[in-house]
């Protein structure tokens, strides 16, 4: 038996001797956790209980610090170690180590695909081992040091391969990683699992500063910016509005038909508040309604505008207003097309702007470009 698995096993036992010292004294050193390990471990578990959580199994050497090396990165909600890809069952480690029964120290990592890509945490694992040494990561040395990637399902098959063949290309040697379907795989005994976490100061073939490294690798996204739209004061309206817009918006006023800006504007865009600039209409809703005045099936969402009873002029209508900026915008009718819902909300030009769809990113409306897509 070699240096290394002497050393290994000499730490196995002062670990299992630690563990037994540390219960005895009742201190609960390796079972009370951090405030925010608990909350991330909390967060987690509700992850895991999810029906979107994926696995993937390493080989990489030791398996102390390649679960050690992915607890760091976010999006993997848990690990596990053990003895993957051999010829017998529930093996020992002392039989692993015998070079008889084919297996490989291997860590099965669960991980949330919303939050971590199996491309990255591919990538990832490739800077912990040298992928073209056979049966050697580091100071050690087996059969059961070897590299290799195990799946359970033909997609993360398709991208396990790959994306080893795109990274195969940045070395001058064969590249050795086994990309193969799991055969088996068994949990190691206890005083494996989280060794690094319970042994601080352990052996580990991975070089420190890769932890740290994992921990960056994928970063919370930053939450995007909110826009927060407000009515605007009516002198401050009153000198950025045109007449006709002002009389519009501000005093119930009707526009011409026929005669005015977007009453047959066929372009893909979204329409906004005049006086917000808060989206109200997509052009995937507007229709040809024959009256001369822009006319949608629905706003974006009802939310967005105000219904109210109109008595003015001898007639009984539903008057539209935009809910935030409090600025008439037309009325709302029930001759509609009934494929679209059977209404017709007529609004005036002057109450809205048109963003053609080629500028809705650069104005900060990008996120309402999928609604192009509907038909």
């Amino acid at each position: 038996m070699n240096k290394k698995v002497n050393m290994k096993n000499i730490l196995i036992v002062l670990g299992v001797v630690l563990g037994i010292a540390v219960f005895a004294a009742g201190s609960g050193l390796f079972k009370k956790a951090k405030p925010h390990e608990a909350e991330i471990r909390k967060e987690n578990e509700k992850i895991m209980d999810s029906k979107n959580v994926k696995e993937i199994y390493f080989a990489g050497g030791c398996f102390w610090g390649t679960e050690h090396f992915f607890q760091q990165i976010r999006g993997v909600v848990g690990t596990e170690v053990g003895y993957a890809n051999g010829n017998t069952q529930n093996p020992t480690y002392e039989e692993v180590i015998s070079h008889t029964t084919g297996f490989a120290e291997t860590v099965k990592v669960k991980y949330d695909p919303e939050q971590v890509d199996l491309k990255l945490l591919i990538d990832l694992y490739f800077k912990t081992i040298d992928p073209t040494s056979k049966d050697q990561q580091g100071n050690d040395r087996g059969n059961q040091y070897r590299t290799g990637i195990y799946y359970t399902d033909k997609t993360a098959e398709s991208v396990v391969k790959e994306e080893v063949q795109k990274l195969a290309k940045n070395y001058d040697k064969p590249v050795l990683v086994e990309t193969i379907p799991l055969k088996n795989f068994y949990r190691a005994e206890d005083y494996h699992q989280d060794y690094l976490d319970k042994n601080p100061g352990g052996y580990c073939h991975i070089e420190p500063g890769l932890f740290e490294m994992a921990k960056k690798a994928n970063p919370v996204p930053a939450k995007p910016k909110t826009t927060t739209y407000q009515k605007q004061d009516k002198k401050v309206l009153k000198e950025k509005l045109t007449a006709e817009q002002y009389n519009v918006t501000q005093e119930n006023g009707t526009e011409r038909p026929f005669q005015n800006e977007y009453w047959d504007e066929t372009r893909e865009g979204i329409y906004v508040d005049i006086t917000t600039g808060e989206p109200l209409f997509i052009s995937t809703d507007k229709f040809e309604a024959g009256c001369g005045w822009p006319s949608f099936s629905k706003p974006i969402t009802k939310g967005l505008i105000d219904e109210k009873l109109d008595r003015t002029h001898g007639m009984d209508r539903v008057e539209v207003r935009s809910k935030t900026g409090d600025a008439h915008l037309g009325h709302v009718f029930t001759d509609g097309p009934t494929d679209k819902g059977g209404l017709r909300y007529c609004i005036n030009s002057a109450s809205l702007k048109f963003i053609p769809k080629a500028e809705m990113e650069t104005k900060g409306y990008g996120k309402y470009l999928p609604l192009l897509d509907k038909k």
